[in-house]
């Protein structure tokens, strides 16, 4: 299925290239970036994906990536902010900006990826 609908052979190999210069695109470079987001949307290596893991797992893979996230320095720098325990103001002012996904969204939950917050 994975192979149909991304058009690719089964013999194809995955090559990683992380050269910045080879990124081409029509982003205006004197626009400023106001903010960005990182969607999360594979497994690190040790923990399934999402939809099949533990809580346990959940917040191992927060404590990793909040470790990881301090880490980050000029534009890459930013706020994080967990699901769980933040102030309400905050989290509705990140629904209505599009940073923050609204709770009870019928393919999230069928996903298992709310079951924990």
């Amino acid at each position: 299925i994975i192979q149909e609908y991304h058009g690719i052979s089964a013999d194809a190999k995955h090559t990683s290239d992380m050269d910045v210069s080879k990124l081409v695109g029509n982003v205006d470079p004197s626009a400023p970036v106001k903010s960005t987001r990182i969607r999360v949307g594979r497994n690190i290596d040790g923990f399934g994906l999402s939809a099949g893991i533990t809580q346990q797992q959940r917040l191992d893979v927060e404590k990793l990536f909040k470790s990881a996230s301090k880490k980050f320095s000029g534009d890459l720098a930013g706020d994080y902010y967990p699901l769980t325990g933040m102030d309400e103001k905050v989290r509705q002012q990140l629904v209505d900006d599009h940073f923050l996904f609204m709770s009870g969204d019928p393919n999230l939950k069928v996903a298992g990826m709310e079951r924990d917050w």
